[in-house]
């Protein structure tokens, strides 16, 4: 399903570059940890205020236009929870495919809009302010596309999250949810997360994985994509 991309580092520089990159990420993430310490709720707010969104790619995630170049996903309509600036929304969007990208901060809306201004696919979606756990659409979903939203949840709102997901998704639609992190840490955001943490929270609602495959078009660490 996926295929490898040329990234090849070029000599020291590459590598000195990369160093520096990673360094500056580290820092970014724990000056989020700590502003969402302090407002676990507005914090995310705050953040993308200030610029600290390391989580951002500022482009549609690499292995999603890969599943749109191939004609993989399903048509209908396609939920974007924590959609941040609104790549992937961006990117799902057609005339068989209408998109609603969530989010909970104001500041993560209002650059989603000035990204999105100028799409020629602009009637095909919509970004809305609210609570993924409350908020109540009045149709259900055929695609519901997960990427960095799982993982910043606290492990305790994991159970709601699969709850949500089985309410807001057609009894024969499609979950897509790229896995990350998966390396041993504590605490986050973003919490570390495995294949069973997912099974634990969506095998009671029905769900049965279809695909779990490595993510070669991954950026970083950012490996592994399930399909449910």
């Amino acid at each position: 399903m996926m295929t490898t991309t040329n990234q090849k580092m070029e000599g020291k520089r590459g590598e000195e570059n990369h160093s520096k990159n990673s360094t500056l990420s580290s820092s970014k993430v724990e000056k989020m940890q700590g502003i969402l310490d302090e407002d676990s709720t507005g914090g995310w707010d705050k953040c993308w205020e200030q610029g600290l969104t390391p989580w951002d790619l500022d482009q549609p995630t690499p292995v999603l236009l890969q599943l749109l170049d191939k004609e993989t996903l399903p048509k209908g309509r396609v939920l974007v929870p924590g959609c941040g600036a609104g790549h992937d929304v961006i990117a799902i969007a057609n005339p068989e495919r209408y998109v609603v990208g969530l989010e909970l901060s104001e500041n993560a809306i209002k650059r989603a809009i000035e990204v999105s201004s100028s799409s020629p696919n602009a009637k095909y979606f919509e970004f809305i302010e609210t609570d993924f756990f409350t908020w109540r659409p009045t149709e259900l979903f055929d695609l519901i596309f997960d990427y960095t939203f799982f993982c910043a949840i606290e492990p305790r709102m994991r159970a709601s999250w699969g709850k949500r997901i089985h309410e807001l998704l057609k009894p024969d639609g499609e979950l897509i949810t790229l896995m990350f992190p998966t390396d041993d840490r504590d605490g986050g955001p973003p919490y570390k997360v495995s294949v069973a943490d997912y099974e634990e929270v969506l095998h009671p609602w029905g769900f049965k994985a279809t695909s779990i495959t490595d993510n070669e078009l991954a950026v970083g660490r950012r490996r592994v994509c399930d399909i449910f």
